[in-house]
């Protein structure tokens, strides 16, 4: 990412150039970018190809103005992060779905970043609900977010009775579990500590964008955080407001010119069509679709 691309990016969240990658800045970084980029599958909808790599998913979100899912979101922010002088590492997850069970492998990419003052981090803007702040890596207790309560905890054996994270080796020559990320006790997603490229992810992001078995070929969504801690997102034509407390509000837009019009007001999207699903029908899986 160049320079002049770096000062767009950071515009676009409303956020001066740091001096330092600290921790304080990641937070302000991680919470911006979920208040101001959104969480959105429309390109799939649209027809627009996805493309996983680093200029053409900063062309998405810096240039077009746009958001994605996990892999174009927590893509993007990796490479901002790298050019800011944050030590970033990708990470493939597996999202768990229903009754416990983990969806497909590259499931999800989410980010361990090392801060200069000496922080170790997950950073997560790509999966719809989740924590507003970046989780502290190491720590195994609860982590109070406005989000929710978080805990990352060391894995238990898969559904072939695999513990270990896929070969990682951790200092001292033994396997590095993988990890469990929970929301309100929960489990979300499966994360593996061996780093990864983002060309690794392009099977998962060509299963999820094409498979009638995801289910973000089956639905809508475009969510963002607000600036007052909750939440709205535009499913189909149905929007919905959900306040920091938990109260929820939504009404149906009836005409296309109102569906374009909460895109391009409460979303800073510009669509001269509003997208029609691409798989109404099917069972899916996978990555977390905003539930406010």
């Amino acid at each position: 990412m160049n320079p002049t691309q770096v000062d767009v990016y950071l515009r676009r969240l409303g956020v001066q150039h740091p001096a330092w990658p600290t921790v304080e800045v990641l937070r302000e970084l991680h919470l911006r970018h979920l208040q101001t980029v959104p969480f959105e599958n429309l390109s799939i909808h649209l027809g627009e190809e996805i493309v996983l790599e680093e200029e053409r998913l900063v062309e998405k979100v810096v240039d077009a103005r746009r958001g994605g899912f996990c892999y174009e979101l927590n893509g993007a922010f990796g490479a901002l992060l790298a050019a800011l002088g944050y030590d970033v590492t990708l990470l493939a997850g597996r999202v768990y779905g229903d009754e416990g069970r983990l969806g497909i492998p590259y499931d999800h990419l989410a980010l361990r970043v090392r801060t200069v003052d000496g922080g170790e981090w997950l950073a997560d803007v790509g999966f719809g609900a989740h924590s507003h702040h970046p989780l502290a890596f190491g720590a195994r207790g609860e982590q109070e977010d406005p989000g929710g309560t978080f805990r990352i905890v060391e894995a238990g054996p898969d559904a072939a009775g695999v513990r270990s994270g896929d070969g990682a080796v951790k200092k001292g020559g033994n396997d590095a579990a993988d990890l469990d990320v929970l929301m309100g006790g929960r489990s979300q997603y499966r994360l593996e500590v061996r780093p990864r490229a983002l060309g690794d992810f392009v099977a998962g992001a060509w299963w999820h964008s094409t498979s009638p078995a995801s289910h973000f070929t089956r639905s809508l969504v475009c969510s963002r955080v607000t600036e007052d801690g909750g939440r709205i997102t535009l499913s189909g034509r149905v929007f919905k407001v959900t306040e920091a407390d938990g109260a929820r509000e939504e009404r149906e837009l009836g005409t296309d010119e109102e569906v374009l019009g909460a895109y391009r007001e409460r979303f800073g999207i510009e669509l001269d069509r509003v997208p029609t699903v691409r798989h109404p029908d099917g069972n899916g899986g996978g990555q977390a679709v905003p539930k406010g």
